[in-house]
Protein backbone atom coordinates (compact mmCIF):
# COMPACT_ATOMS: atom_id res chain seq x y z
CA UNK A 1 0.00 0.00 0.00
CA UNK A 2 1.54 3.29 -1.03
CA UNK A 3 -0.53 5.77 0.99
CA UNK A 4 -0.65 4.46 4.52
CA UNK A 5 -2.72 7.41 5.71
CA UNK A 6 -5.75 5.91 3.94
CA UNK A 7 -5.55 2.59 5.76
CA UNK A 8 -8.73 1.88 7.72
CA UNK A 9 -10.17 -1.00 9.66
CA UNK A 10 -12.05 -2.03 6.50
CA UNK A 11 -8.77 -2.02 4.52
CA UNK A 12 -7.23 -4.33 7.09
CA UNK A 13 -10.26 -6.65 7.13
CA UNK A 14 -10.22 -6.91 3.30
CA UNK A 15 -6.50 -7.72 3.30
CA UNK A 16 -7.01 -10.51 5.84
CA UNK A 17 -10.26 -11.81 4.41
CA UNK A 18 -12.14 -11.32 7.68
CA UNK A 19 -15.00 -9.08 8.82
CA UNK A 20 -14.58 -5.58 10.15
CA UNK A 21 -16.11 -6.81 13.43
CA UNK A 22 -13.32 -9.40 13.75
CA UNK A 23 -10.67 -6.70 13.36
CA UNK A 24 -12.51 -4.50 15.87
CA UNK A 25 -12.65 -7.35 18.38
CA UNK A 26 -8.89 -7.78 18.13
CA UNK A 27 -8.51 -4.30 19.63
CA UNK A 28 -11.53 -3.99 21.89
CA UNK A 29 -12.61 -7.56 22.76
CA UNK A 30 -9.49 -9.74 22.40
CA UNK A 31 -11.00 -12.61 24.42
CA UNK A 32 -13.35 -13.32 21.49
CA UNK A 33 -10.48 -14.24 19.15
CA UNK A 34 -7.76 -16.85 19.24
CA UNK A 35 -4.27 -15.66 20.09
CA UNK A 36 -3.07 -16.77 16.65
CA UNK A 37 -5.70 -14.68 14.81
CA UNK A 38 -5.03 -11.63 16.97
CA UNK A 39 -1.31 -11.83 16.24
CA UNK A 40 -2.04 -12.17 12.52
CA UNK A 41 -4.27 -9.08 12.61
CA UNK A 42 -1.69 -7.00 14.53
CA UNK A 43 1.16 -8.11 12.23
CA UNK A 44 -0.81 -7.16 9.13
CA UNK A 45 -1.84 -3.86 10.72
CA UNK A 46 1.83 -3.05 11.35
CA UNK A 47 2.70 -3.97 7.78
CA UNK A 48 -0.01 -1.69 6.38
CA UNK A 49 0.66 1.12 8.84
CA UNK A 50 -2.68 0.85 10.62
CA UNK A 51 -2.43 2.32 14.14
CA UNK A 52 -5.68 1.04 15.58
CA UNK A 53 -9.25 2.31 15.98
CA UNK A 54 -9.78 6.06 16.29
CA UNK A 55 -10.30 7.12 19.90
CA UNK A 56 -12.74 9.79 18.73
CA UNK A 57 -14.68 7.27 16.69
CA UNK A 58 -14.79 4.80 19.54
CA UNK A 59 -16.10 7.53 21.87
CA UNK A 60 -18.71 8.51 19.29
CA UNK A 61 -19.95 4.94 18.97
CA UNK A 62 -20.03 4.23 22.71
CA UNK A 63 -21.13 7.67 23.87
CA UNK A 64 -18.35 7.55 26.50
CA UNK A 65 -14.93 9.18 26.53
CA UNK A 66 -13.47 7.74 29.74
CA UNK A 67 -12.53 11.29 30.82
CA UNK A 68 -13.45 13.24 33.96
CA UNK A 69 -13.03 17.00 33.48
CA UNK A 70 -11.85 19.25 36.30
CA UNK A 71 -12.90 22.88 35.87
CA UNK A 72 -10.31 25.06 37.54
CA UNK A 73 -11.20 28.19 39.44
CA UNK A 74 -9.07 31.27 40.07
CA UNK A 75 -5.59 31.12 38.55
CA UNK A 76 -6.16 28.32 36.05
CA UNK A 77 -3.69 25.52 35.37
CA UNK A 78 -0.55 27.30 36.68
CA UNK A 79 -2.28 27.83 40.02
CA UNK A 80 -3.35 24.18 40.17
CA UNK A 81 0.28 23.05 40.20
CA UNK A 82 1.58 25.88 42.39
CA UNK A 83 -0.92 25.38 45.21
CA UNK A 84 -0.28 22.22 47.30
CA UNK A 85 -4.00 22.01 48.11
CA UNK A 86 -4.88 21.69 44.42
CA UNK A 87 -2.13 19.11 43.85
CA UNK A 88 -3.40 16.94 46.72
CA UNK A 89 -7.02 17.28 45.59
CA UNK A 90 -6.11 16.39 42.01
CA UNK A 91 -4.19 13.36 43.26
CA UNK A 92 -7.31 12.07 45.00
CA UNK A 93 -9.48 12.86 41.98
CA UNK A 94 -7.10 11.05 39.61
CA UNK A 95 -6.95 8.04 41.94
CA UNK A 96 -10.74 7.71 41.91
CA UNK A 97 -10.94 8.22 38.14
CA UNK A 98 -8.46 5.39 37.62
CA UNK A 99 -10.68 3.09 39.68
CA UNK A 100 -13.24 3.51 36.89
CA UNK A 101 -10.71 3.27 34.07
CA UNK A 102 -10.91 7.01 33.38
CA UNK A 103 -8.47 9.91 33.07
CA UNK A 104 -8.62 13.52 34.28
CA UNK A 105 -8.69 16.51 31.93
CA UNK A 106 -7.86 19.96 33.35
CA UNK A 107 -10.06 22.73 31.99
CA UNK A 108 -9.61 26.46 32.47
CA UNK A 109 -12.89 28.15 31.61
CA UNK A 110 -12.64 31.65 30.16
CA UNK A 111 -14.19 34.45 32.22
CA UNK A 112 -16.71 35.15 29.46
CA UNK A 113 -19.78 32.95 30.02
CA UNK A 114 -20.33 32.29 26.30
CA UNK A 115 -16.70 31.28 25.78
CA UNK A 116 -16.90 29.01 28.83
CA UNK A 117 -20.05 27.36 27.53
CA UNK A 118 -18.43 26.82 24.13
CA UNK A 119 -15.31 25.28 25.70
CA UNK A 120 -17.32 22.85 27.79
CA UNK A 121 -19.66 22.01 24.94
CA UNK A 122 -16.63 20.78 22.97
CA UNK A 123 -14.86 19.12 25.90
CA UNK A 124 -14.67 15.30 25.47
CA UNK A 125 -15.81 14.43 29.02
CA UNK A 126 -18.22 12.05 30.72
CA UNK A 127 -18.31 14.05 33.97
CA UNK A 128 -17.15 17.39 35.32
CA UNK A 129 -15.83 18.31 38.76
CA UNK A 130 -16.18 22.04 39.39
CA UNK A 131 -13.71 23.46 41.92
CA UNK A 132 -15.94 26.43 42.74
CA UNK A 133 -19.03 28.15 41.42
CA UNK A 134 -21.07 31.22 42.20
CA UNK A 135 -24.79 31.12 41.46
CA UNK A 136 -26.21 29.31 38.46
CA UNK A 137 -23.80 27.70 36.01
CA UNK A 138 -24.53 28.94 32.47
CA UNK A 139 -23.34 25.74 30.81
CA UNK A 140 -25.02 23.29 33.21
CA UNK A 141 -28.11 22.61 31.09
CA UNK A 142 -26.02 21.88 27.97
CA UNK A 143 -23.80 19.44 29.85
CA UNK A 144 -26.71 17.63 31.45
CA UNK A 145 -28.38 17.24 28.04
CA UNK A 146 -25.22 15.42 26.94
CA UNK A 147 -25.45 13.20 30.01
CA UNK A 148 -22.41 14.79 31.67
CA UNK A 149 -22.55 14.50 35.47
CA UNK A 150 -21.52 17.62 37.41
CA UNK A 151 -19.96 17.45 40.87
CA UNK A 152 -19.13 20.59 42.83
CA UNK A 153 -16.86 21.25 45.79
CA UNK A 154 -19.31 23.78 47.20
CA UNK A 155 -22.71 22.95 48.65
CA UNK A 156 -25.74 23.81 46.53
CA UNK A 157 -29.47 23.32 47.08
CA UNK A 158 -29.54 20.58 44.46
CA UNK A 159 -27.07 18.42 42.58
CA UNK A 160 -23.99 16.46 43.62
CA UNK A 161 -21.24 17.91 45.79
CA UNK A 162 -18.41 17.16 48.22
CA UNK A 163 -17.50 19.98 50.57
CA UNK A 164 -16.71 21.07 54.12
CA UNK A 165 -18.51 23.46 56.45
CA UNK A 166 -16.42 26.57 55.80
CA UNK A 167 -18.45 28.72 58.21
CA UNK A 168 -17.62 26.27 60.99
CA UNK A 169 -13.97 26.27 59.93
CA UNK A 170 -13.93 30.05 60.27
CA UNK A 171 -15.56 29.85 63.69
CA UNK A 172 -12.87 27.41 64.84
CA UNK A 173 -10.09 29.84 64.02
CA UNK A 174 -12.05 32.78 65.40
CA UNK A 175 -12.83 31.05 68.71
CA UNK A 176 -9.21 30.01 69.11
CA UNK A 177 -7.93 33.55 68.54
CA UNK A 178 -10.64 35.02 70.78
CA UNK A 179 -9.51 32.78 73.65
CA UNK A 180 -5.96 34.06 73.11
CA UNK A 181 -7.16 37.65 73.50
CA UNK A 182 -6.89 38.81 69.88
CA UNK A 183 -9.18 41.70 68.94
CA UNK A 184 -7.19 43.33 66.12
CA UNK A 185 -7.01 40.99 63.10
CA UNK A 186 -6.25 41.12 59.41
CA UNK A 187 -7.60 38.59 56.91
CA UNK A 188 -5.38 37.79 53.91
CA UNK A 189 -7.68 37.04 51.00
CA UNK A 190 -7.49 36.70 47.26
CA UNK A 191 -9.27 38.95 44.78
CA UNK A 192 -8.51 41.37 42.02
CA UNK A 193 -5.93 44.01 42.84
CA UNK A 194 -4.53 44.78 46.27
CA UNK A 195 -5.35 47.18 49.06
CA UNK A 196 -6.46 47.33 52.68
CA UNK A 197 -10.10 47.84 53.62
CA UNK A 198 -12.14 47.68 56.79
CA UNK A 199 -14.26 44.54 56.86
CA UNK A 200 -17.97 44.74 57.55
CA UNK A 201 -19.92 41.50 57.31
CA UNK A 202 -22.96 43.44 56.08
CA UNK A 203 -21.01 45.07 53.24
CA UNK A 204 -21.99 43.14 50.10
CA UNK A 205 -19.36 44.91 47.97
CA UNK A 206 -16.71 43.80 50.41
CA UNK A 207 -17.92 40.19 50.25
CA UNK A 208 -17.86 40.27 46.44
CA UNK A 209 -14.21 41.24 46.53
CA UNK A 210 -13.40 38.07 48.46
CA UNK A 211 -12.57 36.43 45.14
CA UNK A 212 -16.18 35.63 44.29
CA UNK A 213 -15.76 32.33 46.14
CA UNK A 214 -18.50 31.15 48.51
CA UNK A 215 -16.02 29.25 50.67
CA UNK A 216 -13.94 32.42 51.23
CA UNK A 217 -17.00 34.41 52.27
CA UNK A 218 -18.11 31.58 54.55
CA UNK A 219 -14.73 31.42 56.29
CA UNK A 220 -14.78 35.16 56.94
CA UNK A 221 -18.38 34.93 58.14
CA UNK A 222 -17.47 32.23 60.67
CA UNK A 223 -14.43 34.18 61.82
CA UNK A 224 -16.45 37.35 62.41
CA UNK A 225 -19.21 35.43 64.22
CA UNK A 226 -16.65 34.11 66.71
CA UNK A 227 -15.11 37.57 67.15
CA UNK A 228 -18.12 39.94 67.23
CA UNK A 229 -16.24 42.66 69.13
CA UNK A 230 -13.00 42.49 67.13
CA UNK A 231 -11.64 44.86 64.50
CA UNK A 232 -11.22 42.81 61.33
CA UNK A 233 -9.59 44.25 58.23
CA UNK A 234 -9.05 42.56 54.89
CA UNK A 235 -5.96 42.73 52.67
CA UNK A 236 -6.22 41.37 49.13
CA UNK A 237 -3.28 39.36 47.84
CA UNK A 238 -4.34 39.49 44.17
CA UNK A 239 -4.28 35.69 43.94
CA UNK A 240 -3.75 32.50 45.93
CA UNK A 241 0.03 32.24 45.95
CA UNK A 242 2.80 32.31 48.52
CA UNK A 243 4.23 35.46 46.93
CA UNK A 244 0.83 37.11 47.08
CA UNK A 245 0.47 36.20 50.75
CA UNK A 246 3.96 37.54 51.44
CA UNK A 247 3.25 40.90 49.78
CA UNK A 248 -0.17 41.36 51.39
CA UNK A 249 1.07 40.42 54.87
CA UNK A 250 4.11 42.66 54.49
CA UNK A 251 1.76 45.57 53.84
CA UNK A 252 -0.18 44.56 56.94
CA UNK A 253 2.81 44.25 59.24
CA UNK A 254 4.17 47.62 58.15
CA UNK A 255 1.02 49.38 59.34
CA UNK A 256 1.33 51.72 62.30
CA UNK A 257 -1.60 49.92 63.91
CA UNK A 258 -0.21 46.45 63.35
CA UNK A 259 -2.67 43.58 63.94
CA UNK A 260 -1.96 41.00 66.60
CA UNK A 261 -3.16 38.16 64.35
CA UNK A 262 -3.11 37.41 60.62
CA UNK A 263 -5.71 34.95 59.32
CA UNK A 264 -4.94 33.69 55.80
CA UNK A 265 -7.91 32.18 53.96
CA UNK A 266 -5.72 29.36 52.63
CA UNK A 267 -2.50 27.74 53.79
CA UNK A 268 -0.56 28.83 50.73
CA UNK A 269 -1.29 32.44 51.74
CA UNK A 270 -0.35 31.60 55.33
CA UNK A 271 3.06 30.43 54.12
CA UNK A 272 3.56 33.86 52.58
CA UNK A 273 2.46 35.48 55.84
CA UNK A 274 5.06 33.38 57.67
CA UNK A 275 7.77 34.57 55.27
CA UNK A 276 6.78 38.22 55.72
CA UNK A 277 6.85 37.96 59.51
CA UNK A 278 10.31 36.37 59.59
CA UNK A 279 11.58 38.93 57.10
CA UNK A 280 10.71 41.66 59.61
CA UNK A 281 12.25 39.87 62.57
CA UNK A 282 8.88 38.92 64.04
CA UNK A 283 8.39 35.57 65.75
CA UNK A 284 5.10 33.86 64.71
CA UNK A 285 3.10 32.95 67.79
CA UNK A 286 4.82 35.53 69.97
CA UNK A 287 4.96 38.86 68.12
CA UNK A 288 2.10 38.09 65.71
CA UNK A 289 -0.17 35.07 65.37
CA UNK A 290 -0.57 33.45 61.96
CA UNK A 291 -3.19 30.89 60.94
CA UNK A 292 -4.53 29.33 57.76
CA UNK A 293 -6.98 26.80 56.39
CA UNK A 294 -6.61 23.33 54.77
CA UNK A 295 -3.57 21.83 56.58
CA UNK A 296 -1.14 21.23 53.74
CA UNK A 297 2.05 19.35 54.73
CA UNK A 298 4.38 22.37 54.91
CA UNK A 299 2.20 24.00 57.54
CA UNK A 300 2.79 21.01 59.79
CA UNK A 301 6.54 21.25 59.20
CA UNK A 302 6.66 24.97 60.06
CA UNK A 303 4.16 24.77 62.92
CA UNK A 304 1.36 26.89 61.46
CA UNK A 305 -2.06 26.69 63.12
CA UNK A 306 -4.74 25.76 60.60
CA UNK A 307 -8.04 23.97 60.07
CA UNK A 308 -7.53 20.47 58.73
CA UNK A 309 -9.73 19.15 55.96
CA UNK A 310 -9.29 15.72 54.30
CA UNK A 311 -8.14 17.12 50.94
CA UNK A 312 -7.23 13.86 49.18
CA UNK A 313 -10.42 12.16 50.37
CA UNK A 314 -12.38 15.16 49.08
CA UNK A 315 -10.83 14.63 45.65
CA UNK A 316 -11.47 10.86 45.75
CA UNK A 317 -15.13 11.29 46.67
CA UNK A 318 -15.62 13.93 43.99
CA UNK A 319 -14.16 11.49 41.45
CA UNK A 320 -16.39 8.63 42.57
CA UNK A 321 -19.51 10.78 42.43
CA UNK A 322 -18.48 11.98 38.98
CA UNK A 323 -17.74 8.56 37.50
CA UNK A 324 -20.34 6.42 39.29
CA UNK A 325 -23.98 7.50 38.86
CA UNK A 326 -24.98 4.80 41.35
CA UNK A 327 -22.70 5.99 44.17
CA UNK A 328 -25.14 6.06 47.12
CA UNK A 329 -24.25 9.39 48.77
CA UNK A 330 -24.60 12.34 46.37
CA UNK A 331 -24.09 15.23 48.83
CA UNK A 332 -21.18 14.88 51.26
CA UNK A 333 -19.95 17.27 53.96
CA UNK A 334 -16.57 16.15 55.27
CA UNK A 335 -15.42 16.90 58.83
CA UNK A 336 -12.92 19.63 59.73
CA UNK A 337 -10.63 19.90 62.74
CA UNK A 338 -8.70 22.78 64.30
CA UNK A 339 -4.98 21.97 64.48
CA UNK A 340 -3.26 24.31 66.96
CA UNK A 341 0.48 24.78 66.48
CA UNK A 342 3.14 27.24 67.58
CA UNK A 343 2.26 30.01 65.09
CA UNK A 344 -0.58 31.25 67.31
CA UNK A 345 -0.22 32.53 70.85
CA UNK A 346 -1.58 35.16 73.29
CA UNK A 347 -2.11 38.63 71.84
CA UNK A 348 0.86 40.89 72.63
CA UNK A 349 -0.11 43.34 75.36
CA UNK A 350 1.64 46.26 73.69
Amino acid sequence: MGDKTCVTMKTLATKLGVSVTTVSNAYSKPDRLSAELREQIFATAKELGYCGPSAAGRALRSGKTGVCGFLLGFGGVPHAFADPYSVIFLGGLAEAAEEYGASVLLLRAPEDADDAADLLRRAPIDALVVSSTVGEVAYEAQLRQRGVRIVRTEAMEAGDWVTINDVEAGRMIGSHLAQLGHRNLVVIASGGGTGTEEFDVADEAMLCRLGGEAWARDRVQGLSEALPDARIRVVFAGGYSRLGGHAATGQTLDMKDRPTAVVALSDVLALGAWDAALERGLHPGRDVSISGFDDIPECGFLGITTVHQPIAEKGRLAGRLAMDPDYPQRQVTLPVELVVRSSTGPAPKN
